[in-house]
């Protein structure tokens, strides 16, 4: 921002590398199949997220608990998610209901509670609200921020990817 430092841009201590672009879709299995088939991505580690793994969740401020499927990979480096809801309010249902499958977010994640804190920080500053977040297991915290007017997307960080976690199962 450029309030009290002579016009000068002042960029986040910490650059935000993009770890991961997430799709929600309606259908995890039908769209495990059609990534595989069609961009030859995978293999998918496929996690089923539901309490007691996922904790501790807030959708708009409201405590409240939901469900969702999560299938990783990995594309030249790059994170790669597909998300599908299952039940409770989620950003992820509002966004299917809004505006079919698709990119819902873009994950700068942070490994460590120090840095995932510093970015709440950030974003909070520039008046950009968290829209859901959560816990999964005792290692990592999620979060969704409403980047709003400044860069027009919705933002995931944390402390971590599901890197330490066994998947569901693996496709194929």
């Amino acid at each position: 921002m450029a309030s009290g430092n002579g016009g000068r841009i002042v960029p986040p201590a910490v650059p935000m590398t993009i770890t991961q672009i997430a799709v929600v879709v309606a259908d995890i299995k039908s769209a495990l199949r059609s990534y595989t088939e069609n961009l030859g991505w995978g293999p998918w580690s496929v996690f089923e997220y539901a309490p007691p793994l996922l904790h501790d969740t807030v959708v708009r401020g409201e405590p409240c608990e939901f469900r969702m499927i999560g299938a990783e990979t990995t594309v030249d480096g790059l994170g790669f998610e597909l998300i599908q809801p299952v039940s409770g309010p989620s950003i992820y249902q509002e966004f299917l209901d809004t505006h079919g499958e698709g990119v819902q977010h873009i994950a700068c994640m942070k490994h460590s509670a120090e840095d995932s804190e510093a970015l709440k920080k950030h974003w909070s500053e520039r008046g950009a609200e968290i829209l859901m977040g959560g816990r999964i297991g005792e290692s990592i915290e999620f979060y969704y921020v409403d980047t709003g007017p400044l860069v027009k997307f919705v933002l995931e960080s944390g402390s971590g990817h599901a890197i330490d976690l066994e998947p569901t199962y693996v496709y194929p």
